[in-house]
This record gives C-alpha cells, structure tokens and sequence, in this order.
C-alpha cells in the first residue's frame, strides 16, 4: 500500500539519479566493504520505490529488481534502526516471503540498515544475508549502520556536485530568460508613454488616458515580475528563522489579497491544518502565496465550482503541506519543467511569470525539503512540500 510519503520518496530517488546505468564504483565499494565487514557472502544495496525494489549494486548475485510486495527490505525499511536475524524464517513478517521460502531465494540470516536522507526520509536499504542461519557481533552491526550513513553522504555529494556543475548554465539561461521577458513589456510601456505624450489636443484627452492606463498596467506586470524575480534570488541569500508556524492566517492573507483585486474568481478555499509547519515564517508566507494563488488561479479559470483545499500532516521525517485544486492539473510529463525559472510549461493560461514555483523549489530546498506535483483527488493538481522536523 502506498503511504504519503511515497511521492516525496520518488521524487528524491529522482534528484539522486540512481536507477540508470551501472553501479558507480564508490557505491560498489561500499557494498563490498558490508559484505566484508559482516563476513557474509552476499550484500546489497536497495533502493525502494512506490513500486518496485531496484538493487543499485550487489556482492554475491547480479544486481536485479523486484516488485516491492516481494522485498524484505520493503517490509522494514521504514523502521526506525537496524534489523538483525539470526533466522528470517522464523520471523512473521518474512516467513511467506518469496527470499526466504525459496521461490526466488532461501535466505535465513538478514540483517539491513536504513539509508535515510538528511531531511528524513528512507529510500532503501543496505542489507547483508545467508543461506544459513548465524549471528552478527555486535561490532558487524555498528560497521553495517555506519556504511548505510556513508552511501546516503555518498549520494549527497553527488547530487551536489552535479547540481553545482550544472547551476552556471541554468544561471546563463536564466538571465537571457528574463532579458527576453522585461524587454517586450519594457517596449510597450515606452510606446504607450509616448502615444500619449503626442495627443496636445483636449479633445483628444481621452485617448491620452487610455494609453496611460495601458502603461500602468504594463508598468505593473514589469514591477509584479521584477519582485518576483527579487524573491526568487532572496532564497538562500539569508539565514533560515526555524519557527512553529499557524499556516491559517497566511493562507488568509492570500485570500484576502486575491479578493482584493477581484482575483479570487469565488473560489471555496478549505483550510485543514492541525500541525503547525516548522518553517521561516516569511519564506512559508511567499511558498504559501504562490501555491494557493496558482491554484485559485486555475481553478477559478477551468470549474464551475472551483475549490482549493490546504492541509498538513505528519509523515515520516516532518510535515507534509499539500494545496490541492480541481483545474486542469499539470501532465505528468511537465512536473518537473515547471518549477524551472520563466517555465509555465503547455498552458498557455498559466497565471504569473513562470517563476512562482521555481521560488517555491528554492524556498523548499533552502528549509532542506522536497516539492512536487502530483495529480489531485479534486481532478486537478495536487502540489506537496516536505518540511523535515
């Protein structure tokens, strides 16, 4: 059965790019070093998903997947600590197990490790076993959760090597993103100012303020984009302030704002949030704004009885905040284009400037979390953040 924290467990799977290609070699060598340590003959590395058990590197057998039902590893990995068993067929959770009854392996001793990220969430195991039943000392134990920490800093600092290697591009890009995107509002306010610069007729007043009501607007969406822009490079620049924060009054002030300006399109907003979010106040307020305005806007835009609904719940490793709507929804083939800067993917409806949710990503790495999009019980989008504890 799928949990809440599956989606968040995916998309770190994802960020960590472990299910392409061959094992690296100081991934092997560490699952080496468990079978050393643990004088066993086999030892493997599990990365577990919503679906499926993927071994990334193995001693003993050739790496392979399998479904998650069919995993031990599935069954415990999710557990607080270690396990070790002397005999995993005498075991309730393993005795029908398809390892242990023979139907694809006959494993008696198991002992695994979670290998649990830094914002809390598992993603697999390491494990070693045997065909027959034994004992692991005390020190085999210690040396076997050390190593589980080593693969989680060994996978870190990759994703953060690759992140860095790529961050100077995406900053280039990025930049010639939002030269192209000021330049064309900057040309109409110009023209709109110097349409009305040109009417001296008193007869012709009226069209001079039409054409100044024009550049007020352009005028706004260039000042909209150009906070936008400033909040979104804010992120990371200042220390995180950790508070216990009531996400009530800041999904209020969204509302409000939005009803303000005749933006908030009717939309029924459902608030259900029991658990505070342990957050930067000022940052959670901007993630707030953005998520629940983008899915008031679409909602408003694509239902006849629009409705966005906020909760909060506790998952394993933190909180998990998610805003839902009945709008369109985003293709699965664009949740991740999305939260790149100035990318509002296939819609051209989208509200904002295509940067909303890249802040948002920013805001939820910055707090050492996770964001992500799925598809909504509504019928339209569901986005989730998790916030570690």
């Amino acid at each position: 059965m799928k949990t809440a924290d599956d989606a968040a467990r995916r998309a770190i799977i994802e960020e960590y790019r472990l299910l392409d290609g061959v094992p690296e070699p100081d991934i092997q060598g560490l699952v080496e070093l468990a079978a050393m340590v643990c004088d066993v003959p086999t030892a493997v590395i599990n990365i577990i998903d919503d679906r499926f058990q993927h071994q990334i590197a193995a001693v003993g057998l050739e790496p392979s997947v399998c479904a998650r039902e069919d995993s031990m590893c599935a069954a415990v990995f999710r557990e607080p600590g270690h396990i070790v068993l002397r005999d995993a067929s005498l075991d309730d959770r393993f005795v029908d197990n398809p390892f242990v009854t023979g139907e694809i392996a006959d494993v008696r001793f198991y002992a695994s490790s979670p290998l649990i990220t830094p914002v809390g969430v598992p993603i697999g195991t390491v494990c070693v076993f045997d065909d027959r039943p034994r004992d692991l000392s005390e020190e085999g134990s210690d040396a076997l959760a050390l190593i589980a920490h080593q693969i989680v800093d060994v996978l870190e600092l990759r994703r953060i090597t690759r992140e860095l290697g790529e961050s100077n591009e995406q900053l280039e890009s990025f930049a010639a993103q939002v030269a192209h995107d000021l330049r064309n509002p900057l040309t109409a306010l110009m023209g709109y100012i110097e349409l009305a610069a040109d009417v001296v007729d008193v007869a012709e007043l009226p069209a001079a303020t039409r054409a100044l009501g024009r550049a007020e607007s352009v005028a706004d969406r260039m000042s909209g984009m150009i906070v936008r822009l400033l909040d979104y490079a804010r992120v990371g620049g200042a220390p995180i302030r950790l508070k216990d924060v009531d996400v009530h009054p800041l999904v209020s002030a969204t509302v409000e704002d939005l009803r303000a300006v005749g933006a908030d399109h009717g939309v029924e907003v459902v608030v259900d949030v029991a658990t505070p979010v342990r957050a930067d106040p000022t940052l959670l307020g901007v993630l707030l704004q953005n998520l629940v305005g983008n899915a008031i806007s679409f909602a408003g835009l694509h239902s006849d009885a629009p409705r966005v609904e906020v909760r909060a719940e506790t998952v394993i490793g933190g909180v998990r905040l998610t805003v839902d709507d009945n709008g369109p929804g985003v293709p699965e083939a664009e949740r991740d284009l999305v939260f790149e800067p100035l990318e509002r993917g296939s819609n051209a409806e989208a509200p904002g400037f295509g940067i909303g949710l890249a802040t948002c990503r920013r805001i939820a790495h910055a707090h050492g979390g996770r964001i992500g999009i799925e598809r909504s019980p509504l019928g339209g989008a569901r986005l989730w953040v998790i916030f570690p504890e």
